[in-house]
């Protein structure tokens, strides 16, 4: 590995794009993806990356591109968020229906109304059940190392199916980040070119997506569903191999703090490196206090979350969405769900904080500790720094 060095986020990931020879990018811009499309544009106008890129009038229109190229075998690209990726939702279906294996960066941001382009959760849960294969990054090296393991889990014949990388975005899209950079040639060894099982050729026809009969349709959802469990393997493996040859490890489900904790906080993206801080400061005060953070959202890594949370009394769940009409968050239903059918599991306590934007503080996460302690929390769900009477 080289020196890190200083570099907008966004443009790490275009890096990380770059070294993974894509062959097409589908691009639309919207805040705040638009950095990465950019930066990739340049690249491809100066011949430092031989590929074709598609500017399309819209981000349904910029997944079906990608779904076209996929199908035709090449490595394909392409990044949205927010009300972009809901403008995608029907093709997101099709992507893991046809089981392309896609790559997608999703610069994690609110939807509207009212209009909002500062980041929380909501645009990706609002996507949670597409049948993709769905990862968080915490911060620029990981938006960078993550963005081209993805090709690799996605491109897998067990797997064949699209793969989300979720960056938070401003946050990290627009923050300047130390990023060490892995020197092409390794790359390449770790991530050969694309083999892919069926393509569209006019020389050997083939039909993709035909219509699903009753008789039929069932069956090809399990298929689907069958093979995003199997990635659950590919994407540890991935990881492990990512280690063994670059010395930088991931874990499916990571733990941090004191590995023993009474009390752990469970978080995704960015707000990880917060929660950390109260984390430590919190420790250092003797209390029992650790951290798990999730990677892989999808599929679920059931068995290493509940050896994660193995022995704590409480776990204080912190959503970056609302899950409307429901008595809980995304994460924490996930959660909550998981550990019903389990004798012994600690108290769950879900926070929604940070939404549109909504700043969240180390000392913001002590407090939620204080209170968790307390058992002061709403049963269901506190939305953190509203008052509980808001109307």
């Amino acid at each position: 590995m080289s020196k890190a060095i200083g570099l907008e986020v966004s443009l790490a990931i275009a890096e990380a794009v770059k070294q993974a020879n894509v062959d097409v990018i589908s691009a639309y811009p919207i805040t705040p993806q638009t950095h990465i499309v950019e930066e990739l544009s340049v690249y491809v106008a100066n011949g430092e990356l031989d590929a074709e890129y598609i500017p399309v009038e819209s981000e349904h229109s910029a997944m079906s591109a990608a779904i076209g190229s996929s199908a035709a075998g090449a490595r394909s690209y392409t990044a949205t968020a927010a009300q972009g990726l809901a403008y995608m939702h029907e093709t997101l279906f099709i992507a893991s229906g046809m089981r392309l294996p896609i790559v997608m960066t999703v610069a994690n941001r609110s939807l509207s109304a009212p209009i909002s382009i500062w980041n929380d959760h909501s645009d990706i849960m609002a996507e949670r059940d597409i049948g993709w294969v769905q990862l968080f990054g915490e911060n620029g090296q990981e938006a960078y190392e993550l963005s081209i393991m993805a090709f690799k889990i996605a491109e897998d014949h067990r797997v064949l199916l699209p793969v989300c990388v979720n960056i938070d975005g401003f946050i990290l899209t627009h923050m300047i980040e130390p990023v060490t950079f892995i020197d092409q040639a390794r790359i390449d060894e770790f991530l050969p070119p694309f083999k892919p099982a069926l393509t569209l050729n006019p020389e050997k026809p083939v039909t993709m997506g035909p219509v699903g009969v009753p008789e039929v349709y069932t069956e090809s959802r399990k298929q689907c569903e069958q093979a995003l469990w199997r990635s659950h393997k590919v994407v540890r493996e991935v990881f492990d191999e990512w280690y063994k040859k670059f010395d930088h490890e991931y874990k499916l489900i990571e733990k941090n703090g004191d590995l023993q904790g009474k009390t752990l906080f469970v978080t995704m993206g960015s707000q990880g490196e917060t929660t950390m801080n109260a984390v430590e400061n919190l420790q250092s005060q003797g209390e029992s206090v650790g951290q798990v953070r999730i990677r892989l959202w999808r599929p679920f890594p059931r068995e290493e979350f509940l050896e994660a949370i193995k022995g704590a009394d409480r776990i204080i769940v912190i959503d970056r969405a609302l899950s409307l009409g429901a008595y809980s968050g995304p994460v924490a239903q996930e959660i909550l769900a998981l550990l019903y059918s389990q004798e012994i599991r600690p108290r769950v306590y879900n926070i929604i904080a940070g939404l549109g934007g909504r700043d969240v503080t180390v000392n913001d996460f002590k407090e939620m500790y204080a209170q968790a302690l307390k058992d002061s929390l709403d049963p269901n769900y506190t939305i953190w720094g509203v008052c509980s009477d808001a109307k």
